[in-house]
C-alpha cells in the first residue's frame, strides 16, 4: 500500500498490504461527481465495487455486499434517502463500516452529525484529487 507522506499519497494508496485493491461503494445522485470520484480512485489503485444513485439503492447494495466493501463514499444530499439516514442504517449493519461523507461547502452541521453517527471523515465538493486521496488514505490507515 502507498502511504501519506508530507500531505501526499505516495505509491498506490488504493492497494492493501496484501496487494489487493480497496473496494469502494460510491453513493451519489450526481452522475458527474460519481464519475469524477470513480476516476480519482481508480487512478490510485482502488476498485469501484458499485455506484449507487441514492441512499436507498446504496443501502441495498451495502446490505448485499458489505463483506466485500472496504469503503463507502456517501453524498449527504440525495433524493429517496439522504446520506445521513443511509449512514445510520449502514452503521446498524456494520458498526465498523468505513464511510466517508461527501459534502458541498456550507453543510458543516450535517458533517458534524454524520461524524457523531460513525462516519470516519468527509470530502468537500468540488473534488480535489490530492485532497480526496489523502483523506481516504489517512482513514484507511487507522
Amino acid at each position: 500500500m502507498g502511504e501519506v507522506v508530507k500531505g501526499q499519497c505516495k505509491g498506490m494508496c488504493g492497494v492493501k498490504a496484501n496487494g489487493k485493491p480497496y473496494r469502494v461503494l460510491i453513493v451519489d445522485d450526481s452522475a458527474f461527481i460519481a464519475k469524477q470520484l470513480s476516476q480519482i480512485l481508480i487512478s490510485d489503485g482502488f476498485e469501484i465495487a458499485r455506484i449507487a444513485p441514492n441512499g436507498a439503492v446504496g443501502l441495498e447494495v451495502y446490505k448485499e455486499e458489505f463483506q466485500n466493501i472496504d469503503l463507502v463514499t456517501m453524498d449527504i444530499t440525495m433524493p429517496k434517502m439522504d446520506g445521513i439516514s443511509a449512514l445510520e442504517k449502514v452503521m446498524a449493519i456494520n458498526k465498523n463500516a468505513v464511510v466517508m461523507m461527501v459534502s458541498a461547502l456550507g453543510k458543516e452541521d450535517m458533517v458534524k452529525r454524520s461524524i457523531s453517527i460513525g462516519a470516519k471523515g468527509f470530502i468537500v465538493k468540488p473534488l480535489d484529487r490530492d485532497k480526496v486521496l489523502i483523506r481516504i488514505a489517512s482513514i484507511l490507515e487507522d
